[in-house]
């Protein structure tokens, strides 16, 4: 087996990461076929995705205790077997409410891949440590959503929507045995705990009452519901509206995602030399100004497609660099119960993304405007976020006194 400190041991931590995204990322030039298909409306098609995300949040309540308990290998490799057969249930589906079913059960055990992923750094790295590492994990892991739409396009057209959710099936399959063969157990033996209702509903009190916890989970879940916005209305702002044709969606998604790889390595060149806090304002920062261009075009009726690529991508960035940040900040005061904690920040995170990704659906007017309205609205939530609580109130260890 790998070294847990191992370069490859984070490349594999990231191909288990990934495939959240990939179950997102991949059928998205699909969701207009789908709906056809299916007889089904735009908002019902885009409920498969906020179904996902609302799968993926009830579980990760229970996937990190049960690592907590057990390790975070049995817990991941059950997940993806999981994952694989609901994927099959996704490809045989003949209406739109059995997608949404599995497309539910899916996320039930995709969640492992994510939560025990991110307990893993947590396990092998110190707080400090961690930002850096997730931020090349990022990285490697944004490879999955820059290839995956343009990959979805090309089977979309070629072989049927349907294809899409075997090949994650596959992969699923794949990745559960190169994380039983290929990774330690990243989780010391004396950090493991009970699994009594009781201690569950104390470790999750403990870790929600905890104030810095609540500022980056905030701050966080906040960012990442303006990427959802955007993943839950971008192909049919780009292929209904803007006339895009599924195979060249992935390009333009690759776009996008550049700008994510970009924020991700900057994050992990300026934490030489930065404190994370500053890298953290920077980012913010930086992804308020794209989502405050993006809706100003939008309501000026500027309707192209770079009127909605370029402000994106510099939100991407700046996410880049703000996500990886306030996943270590989040987790930095608990390495006796990561797996909880990532739970309680995972389920966090994909709530307020479903509600944003259900609010696209149920509002679009079909032009990009709504959609652009969330994004802005949801990254200057997140930069209150940060001053009000992140700034005032830093993870003991991880930040030190937070500066403007």
């Amino acid at each position: 087996m790998l070294a847990l400190t191992s370069i490859w041991t984070t490349i594999l931590l990231a191909a288990a990461v990934a495939l959240g995204p990939l179950a997102t990322d991949m059928y998205l030039p699909a969701l207009p076929q789908i709906g056809s298909d299916l007889n089904a409306s735009t908002g019902d098609v885009q409920l498969t995705l906020s179904f996902y995300l609302a799968g993926f949040a009830m579980a990760q309540l229970f996937c990190g205790p049960l690592a907590d308990c057990f390790g975070r290998k049995p817990i991941m490799i059950a997940g993806f077997f999981i994952f694989a057969l609901a994927s099959i249930g996704c490809a045989r589906a003949t209406d739109v409410d059995s997608l949404m079913l599995f497309r539910f059960l899916q996320a039930l055990g995709g969640s492992a891949g994510p939560v025990l992923g991110r307990a893993a750094v947590r396990d092998i790295y110190t707080p400090q440590q961690s930002a850096r590492i997730m931020a090349i994990l990022a990285s490697i892991m944004a490879l999955a959503p820059a290839l995956a739409p343009t990959i979805g396009g090309v089977m979309v057209t070629h072989l049927g929507w349907a294809s899409i959710f075997y090949v994650l099936a596959g992969y699923a399959l794949a990745m559960m045995a190169i994380v039983a063969i290929g990774i330690p157990e990243p989780m010391c033996p004396e950090y493991r705990q009970p699994l009594r209702p009781t201690s569950l509903l104390k470790n999750y009190r403990l870790i929600g009452s905890d104030i810095s916890f609540l500022g980056y989970t905030l701050t966080n879940s906040l960012m990442y519901s303006s990427l959802f916005a955007f993943i839950s209305g971008s192909s049919f702002v780009l292929i209904d509206f803007l006339g895009v044709s599924p195979q060249h969606f992935g390009l333009y998604f690759a776009f996008v995602v550049a700008g994510y790889i970009v924020g991700n390595l900057l994050a992990v060149r300026l934490g030489k030399r930065l404190l994370p806090d500053q890298i953290l304002l920077r980012g913010i920062l930086l992804a308020t100004a794209g989502g405050i261009v993006m809706a100003s075009l939008a309501l000026a009726e500027v309707y192209s497609v770079w009127a909605v690529m370029l402000p994106q991508a510099v939100i991407l960035c700046g996410t880049g660099m703000v996500l990886p940040q306030t996943m270590a900040g989040a987790l930095a005061n608990f390495p006796r119960m990561a797996g909880s904690a990532s739970s309680l920040f995972g389920f966090a995170q994909m709530t307020i993304a479903a509600g944003s990704g259900a609010l696209v659906g149920y509002l679009h007017n079909g032009t990009s405007l709504v959609m652009a309205l969330v994004i802005a609205l949801s990254t200057l939530a997140a930069l209150a976020s940060y001053v009000l609580l992140v700034q005032r109130f830093p993870a003991p260890g991880f930040e030190v006194e937070a500066r403007v």
